[in-house]
């Protein structure tokens, strides 16, 4: 009986402890290609991997049935039974995941953790590949996202990637956006110049928007919300693709892209380049960019992997900088298209502004599964950006536009006479030059993230974020316009400085600024409930050096470092009520350091010893409601901004700037956005979205000091009104209607409309110093219509895709930008298009 007993806890505990093998390959439908760092779990059990590059995962099973669960951001998930026996393998294949075409895209990948459709609580949005290559067209890379609740995004003055980004009111420098998570921001003043990325639409995989603090674990988050724009990999099969656009005013572009696919020895890469040129709508913007995409990726053992990735967008643009009144582009011939800001010289256009840069970033990624439950993910990052935008100094005037530099008022300039003139002085200098305003930089970050599963119900994540920046700021001559030199006082070490080509003038000065971060998030999940608490801090340090306001001998020349305490804690919950419908709540308070140029005045080294950190605090409230027909979401947010701290130039009639130091402004942004996704049938998808928000100046400052540019206190200081003013230069209520149709199998059509209202001009603070004045200028309201056909077809053995897109097709005339009202505005674009060709094989 006992040797009976005994055998059949043997066999018991042999079936117990039975352990098998299961291996796969996941494939991305929509790639057609394997599908890298998708989950696979043992369902009911913390045993689980992740697909390496090429897709494959190996897992073991300690029972000898069950059920495995193959996930993915933004992918239908997707459950298989397997079946096991001791020290067998099974192998199921090839996975397919699809796009999760029922929640419509609701997940998007943080910047360090994925927040997931009826668990995250955030408010979210995501862009994938194949929107953006077939509707993004001739547009600004930001307005990919123009059907966004919250977001209002314009090419500004029209030029090649000088878009401007506002979501729920904020402007680029209170919106944080990261490429493959690592952040772009300029770390001195916190904006983001698009036409440093000007070809990322490119290689871009996704693009996803968190409207408000989001579950990003950043060490302190934005304002406004962040974007993270996710690159292609090497996780596409061996293979590639080769495109052709063309489009008005002479756009054309031309790009290719080429995969190795995994080789026998584990390595794979992926190599893209574009290169795009032509005019714009706008008169005088000609431009020339390129782009370039590599990414090398090795798997070291099963449990490492190594991926270099570097990219960048070298290019060339002329820009209209200077914002005209209404009544100057009605009166000339060129209407809305009309530009100021270039001319001829030798009979070839010249611009007088223009830009020009290349940024390229270069990452090294480590991906490290120490166990089932535990990962390590790492990425040093390296950025070295060196170019400028141009602009020109001395006597002539080349900026209005009745300028005896033109030959008929709101004609192009004739530079050849300030040629003329400048030959004429001789030996006395140019009168009139051209010059480059560089922003040169060095960038170096190291972010590291740890994370692991304490059980089914909790994960916890911590990890570090250290940045160096070093930005070179210096204004150099690009053309004496015929001259023999420009004379220059503004170096005390060198004041009779008699410049030529190449050699700085007006300023010279280095900023530096160290980053350092840590991070930790906890979060529960189960069916029903998930919930997250995060808190992080970081030290922002600020040091300037200034070659030209401060003698080589004067230890004045470097600033001390000034550092900047911030931190930030926040949480969210969201509860499933049933299948179909969620709620969600988050609620967080940090604050923010200044930037440098509210730290350091005037462009000099004195120090600002009242700026302070900002502090935020904001809450949100979502709905959501699922089916697999419709998705639907409601947020209501509530933004109370503290202690905003800036330095506003005041231009004067005399032309010697002053400089106002307004402390202590505070702001509210609240509001209400709702979206939603109908989908009738399989052939037709309904889209609408509606925002309106309530964004004002929430402060009135007294005591306003102001200075002259030798620091100076320049009469009494005044009291600026703003309490209750409406924030400027965002549309406060936009809303958008779109269908997409599949006429016939391959062939789509689609038509999206847009509506933007109550958009207050941006104003001048301290022009208001009287209190129950107007509210700014209210702009015009205004809908733009766009058209979209795309069709699918094979061309021999190869896939290809013909695409065409029509903006603003009634050519509709509309102010998109203003400053002051209607005496300084960019006129959006008339109806531009695209039409192009992809292949691939």
């Amino acid at each position: 009986m006992r040797k009976l007993l005994l055998l059949a806890m043997l066999l018991a505990s042999a079936t117990i402890f039975a352990q098998g093998t299961v291996t796969g390959t996941v494939i991305d439908s929509e790639m057609n290609g394997p599908l890298p760092g998708a989950n696979v779990r043992v369902l009911g059990t913390n045993n689980g991997a992740i697909t390496d590059f090429d897709g494959n995962f190996s897992l073991k099973a300690t029972s000898a049935t069950g059920k495995i669960e193959i996930s993915f951001v933004g992918y239908q998930t997707k459950t298989i039974d397997f079946s096991v026996s001791n020290g067998t393998t099974q192998d199921l294949g090839d996975i397919i995941l699809s796009p999760d075409a029922d929640a419509l895209d609701e997940i998007v990948i943080t910047s360090y953790s994925l927040a997931i459709d009826r668990k995250t609580p955030v408010a979210v949005s995501t862009i994938r590949t194949a929107q953006i290559e077939t509707q993004l067209g001739n547009q600004e890379f930001p307005e990919i996202l123009k059907t966004t609740p919250g977001v209002y995004a314009t090419k500004s003055g029209g030029g090649f990637g000088d878009a401007d980004l506002r979501l729920r009111g904020f402007n680029s420098e209170n919106i944080a956006v990261m490429i493959n998570g690592v952040p772009v921001n300029d770390m001195e003043n916190g904006r983001v110049y698009w036409s440093n990325w000007a070809g990322l639409a490119d290689v871009t995989r996704t693009m996803q928007v968190q409207r408000g603090l989001g579950a990003s674990k950043v060490a302190v988050p934005s304002i406004g919300g962040t974007v993270n724009i996710v690159t292609k990999s090497t996780d596409m099969e061996e293979g590639g693709s080769v495109i052709a656009q063309t489009g008005n005013d002479g756009l054309q572009k031309f790009g290719a892209t080429v995969s190795t696919g995994k080789t026998e020895n584990g390595w794979a890469a992926t190599i893209s380049a574009s290169k795009t040129s032509g005019e714009r709508f706008a008169d005088g913007l000609e431009f020339e960019g390129y782009n370039y995409f590599v990414n090398v990726a090795k798997e070291i053992g099963e449990n490492h992997e190594l991926s270099l990735t570097a990219f960048g967008a070298p290019q060339r643009h002329g820009q209209r900088e200077t914002q005209y009144s209404v009544e100057d582009y009605e009166i000339s011939d060129r209407g809305i298209k009309f530009n100021g800001d270039w001319g001829y010289l030798n009979g070839e256009v010249k611009h007088v502004q223009d830009n020009f840069y290349h940024k390229p970033q270069i990452s090294l990624n480590h991906y490290w599964d120490i166990s089932n439950a535990t990962t390590l993910s790492s990425a040093a990052y390296v950025s070295f950006g060196t170019g400028g935008g141009g602009g020109y100094t001395g006597d002539a005037n080349l900026r209005s536009v009745d300028s005896p530099y033109r030959s008929a008022p709101y004609q192009p300039l004739n530079l050849d006479k300030v040629v003329a003139e400048n030959a004429a002085n001789g030996a006395d200098g140019a009168g009139t030059i051209l010059y480059d305003s560089r922003n040169d930089h060095q960038w170096y970050g190291l972010l590291s993230t740890l994370s692991t599963e304490v059980n089914d119900k909790i994960d916890l994540t911590g990890g570090v974020d250290f940045r160096y920046y070093k930005g070179k700021h210096f204004q150099e001559v690009k053309d004496l316009l015929g001259g023999q030199y420009w004379a220059d006082d503004s170096n005390v070490n060198d004041p009779l400085n008699l410049a030529r080509v190449g050699d700085k003038i007006n300023y010279w000065n280095d900023n530096e600024v160290l980053w350092e971060g840590v991070f930790a998030q906890a979060e529960y999940s189960n069916d029903i409930l998930s919930a997250f608490i995060s808190l992080a801090a970081s030290n922002t340090s600020y040091n300037r050096i200034d070659y030209f306001n401060y003698l080589d001998s004067d230890p004045k020349q470097k600033t001390e470092w000034v550092n900047f305490f911030g931190y930030s804690a926040k949480g969210g919950a969201n509860y499933n009520l049933d299948d179909r419908n969620n709620v969600f709540a988050n609620i967080g308070y940090f604050e923010k350091a200044p930037f440098s140029n509210d730290v350091f005045q005037n462009f000099q080294n004195d120090i600002n010893a009242d700026a302070k950190n900002q502090k935020i605090f904001s809450a949100e409230l979502g709905y959501g409601y699922r089916t697999s027909e419709i998705r639907a979401n409601v947020n209501v947010y509530r933004t109370l901004w503290k202690d905003r701290t800036f330095v506003q130039a005041i231009p004067t009639l005399e032309g010697d700037p002053l400089f106002a130091n307004i402390l202590g402004v505070d702001a509210l942004h609240q509001g209400v956005e709702v979206d939603i996704d109908y989908k009738p049938s399989e052939r037709l998808t309904l889209r609408g979205m509606a925002s309106v928000g309530d964004w004002k100046w929430n402060s009135d400052v007294k005591d306003v000091r102001i200075f002259d540019e030798n620091q100076e206190q320049v009469g009494d200081p005044i009291n600026v009104y703003i309490d209750g003013v409406p924030v400027g230069n965002a549309a406060q209520t936009t809303a958008a209607l779109g269908a997409d149709f599949e006429v016939f199998p391959g062939t789509t059509l689609r038509g999206t409309f847009t509506y933007y209202d109550r958009f207050y001009a941006d104003f001048e603070p301290t022009s208001r110093t009287q209190p129950n004045l107007p509210n700014p200028v209210e702009v015009p309201d205004y809908g733009l219509l766009d058209f979209g056909l795309t069709h699918k077809f094979e061309f021999g053995p190869f896939g290809a895709r013909l695409n065409a897109n029509v903006f603003n097709v009634l050519g509709t005339e509309y102010i998109a930008d203003s400053t002051g009202g209607y005496g300084a505005v960019w006129y959006g674009f008339g109806r531009t298009y695209t039409v192009g060709a992809k292949i691939n094989f």
